[in-house]
């Protein structure tokens, strides 16, 4: 092994590193995306491949069949990573980083090859051994990328295997309530339904649900790649502009949540100024559309947040409360504002005040699993601020139930009927997990960090329950954190014991609903 080699084996373990937290757990979070199933498998094998590879090189000679055994390995490693390549190109779209760091693995790669190749087959022709070896401070860099490449490998096969249980189950139910309604309506089960945002986490499990129901759905959107999917389900058309709906086009109801993302970098001034006009720009818009249209929507499902009531401590908060100052509210009043625009149309008007949406796949949730799952977990400050939440599939539900029902109007909280502190989810994550979860994040470093961001949404909350949802009908699937918890992390069996994550009856619909 020369010094070139050694500095090329080097530069693969760091850039692989790299490759594996940064992307792998980080950006792309593919322990918990179940249709990664067979690339983590292809990820868990090659590791467990690289760790023979990293530990033959920096603590042996391998000579005759085991300079042999080191060819078939290496060939075997190349053929999982064109396979790997395939895999990827198949079912996920790579981030731009993410492909440079796969051209130069590919290109050192290569270029390890040419000098370790010509070695190996020389010692090939050696009578058979496996005398040590050591190569300073290499073998001890070979020793440490092996232990590496192993618990990486393990996790890979753990999370793959893991895939099918934390796989969302069939959407279409979640949209039952609708269908009911259109049938009292008009003995029609189909209804034309406009989402914007529905490309987004909840958004694009909303469209999921109304396509698999049998609805037509039109998503206007400008990030056109991510709608793709969404068009698989046959019934989705995609729009960038709302010029692309005629004036005579029937549309039964409207859902809006588009808006900058709120949680996803602190608040400069830019950002505050994006997720303003983000809001009111889609939002005016669609009330020019429904001014325009022949037939007027009969609802108009508008999006907006418990941050509406500001920063309220214990107080339990309720859809008649008023709100206090705040960054966050002002938002909220601003957006709820112009969706009641609508209403001088003859549309009835709903105001979805959302509050922590929890799912694998999405949301501040997805950010904190991987940490929890490696025990890095722990509450935001003293953890007694309170968190409202609700799972994505409830939401959807919620959101459906407002189409429906034509007795319900005006502000109406999307969160579970049991909310909890921060300390109370973050326990709920560890415990899902089976992880401790007693790493604290201290609240000095979030405001300095994060500024209005952290004490907005980390460090203050509110006490939100779904008092005008549960009046008039709605049912949670998931009422409690801890069996919410359990089918979020794929431990079903423990939800059902626990009697949630089970499909319930629509509540009695009431005719002429949307």
């Amino acid at each position: 092994m020369t010094d070139v080699l050694w500095l090329l084996v080097f530069a693969q373990m760091m850039m692989g590193g790299f490759d594996t937290l940064y992307h792998h757990e980080g950006t792309q979070r593919l322990a918990w995306r179940p249709g990664q199933a067979a690339e983590l498998r292809l990820h868990g094998v090659r590791n467990l491949a690289y760790a023979l590879l990293f530990m033959a090189l920096g603590w042996t000679t391998p000579q005759g069949l085991w300079a042999w055994a080191l060819i078939v390995l290496v060939a075997g490693e190349m053929v999982i990573t064109l396979w790997d390549f395939v895999e990827e190109d198949r079912s996920r779209l790579l981030p731009a980083t993410e492909r440079v760091i796969h051209t130069l693995l590919t290109l050192n790669y290569g270029a390890i090859l040419a000098l370790l190749i010509p070695a190996l087959w020389k010692q090939a022709g050696q009578p058979t051994a496996l005398p040590p070896a050591w190569h300073g401070l290499m073998s001890w860099f070979c020793l440490i990328a092996a232990v590496g490449v192993i618990l990486s490998g393990l996790r890979d096969l753990a999370a793959a295997a893991r895939c099918k249980r934390i796989a969302p189950a069939d959407a279409a139910p979640l949209a039952e309530a609708l269908a009911d309604a259109a049938h009292v309506a008009s003995h029609a089960d189909m209804r034309h339904v406009l989402v914007t945002g529905g490309t987004g986490f909840v958004g694009s499990r909303l469209v999921e649900a109304l396509a698999g129901a049998g609805h037509a759905v039109t998503v206007l959107t400008r990030a056109k790649d991510k709608a793709a999917p969404l068009a698989l389900h046959g019934r989705v058309r995609i729009i960038d502009t709302l010029d692309a709906i005629a004036d005579d086009e029937p549309i039964d109801a409207v859902v809006n949540l588009a808006g900058e993302a709120i949680s996803d970098s602190p608040w400069t001034r830019a950002k505050r100024i994006r997720i303003i006009r983000s809001r009111l720009a889609v939002t005016h818009a669609l009330v020019r559309l429904i001014a325009r249209l022949e037939r007027k929507p009969e609802v108009l499902v508008s999006g907006s947040a418990i941050g509406i009531y500001g920063l309220r401590g214990d107080e339990c908060l309720q859809e008649r409360d008023e709100g206090t100052a705040c960054f966050s509210s002002r938002v909220c009043v601003s957006w709820e504002r112009a969706a009641k625009r609508a209403r001088a149309h003859g549309t009835r008007v709903v105001l979805l005040r959302t509050g922590l949406v929890l799912d694998n796949s999405g949301g501040m949730l997805a950010r904190m699993l991987t940490p929890f799952e490696f025990g890095l977990g722990g509450r935001f400050g003293h953890g007694r601020q309170w968190m409202s939440w609700i799972h994505r599939d409830d939401l959807v539900r919620m959101i459906v139930h407002c189409l429906a029902r034509t007795d319900m109007q005006g502000p109406v909280n999307g969160t579970a009927p049991e909310p909890v502190t921060n300390a109370g989810l973050t326990a709920a994550i560890g415990q899902a997990l089976h992880r401790p979860a007693l790493i604290p994040v201290p609240a000095a470093p979030l405001r300095r960090l994060l500024g209005g961001f952290a004490e907005e949404l980390l460090l203050s909350g509110q006490r939100v329950l779904p008092g005008v949802a549960m009046d008039h009908g709605f049912r949670f699937l998931y009422p409690e954190i801890d069996s919410a918890m359990a089918v979020i992390t794929g431990n079903r069996a423990k939800a059902q014991a626990n009697g949630q994550g089970m499909q319930l009856a629509p509540a009695p619909l009431q005719p002429g609903g949307a």
